[in-house]
């Protein structure tokens, strides 16, 4: 993770899970597979504090692949990614909805087709 430029902002941290290789997101109290919790950085202050916290866990071999992710707030406050990538990270199976995080979390997929 290089902190010489960040994303647009607000802003998420997006890794994998370094023992099932499930994407995770930085939450208040840990990580979590739900998109919902992810903290939200809205300034540059705490964009670099979850930057940090992203190397921590990768230097401990928690997650691995810890970066940024630019979103949007959906009107129910759910950060949505902007970019199809992560969108597709985040939902998992595009062709199955009823498998993967969008069967699992239905806010976040119904925030993300909006």
């Amino acid at each position: 993770m290089s902190s010489a430029k960040l994303p647009p902002l607000p802003a998420i941290l997006l890794a994998n899970d370094l023992l099932d290789g499930d994407v995770v997101f930085r939450t208040a109290t840990g990580w979590s597979r739900n998109p919902t919790e992810a903290l939200i950085a809205q300034d540059t202050a705490s964009a670099t504090a979850l930057e940090a916290e992203g190397r921590t866990a990768m230097a401990g071999n928690h997650v691995v692949d810890a970066y940024l992710v630019d979103v949007e707030i959906s009107d129910a406050g759910i950060p949505v990614p902007r970019h199809f990538r992560e969108r597709f990270r985040i939902l998992g199976p595009s062709i199955r909805p009823d498998l993967g995080k969008q069967a699992e979390f239905p806010a976040i997929r119904d925030a993300a087709h909006d």
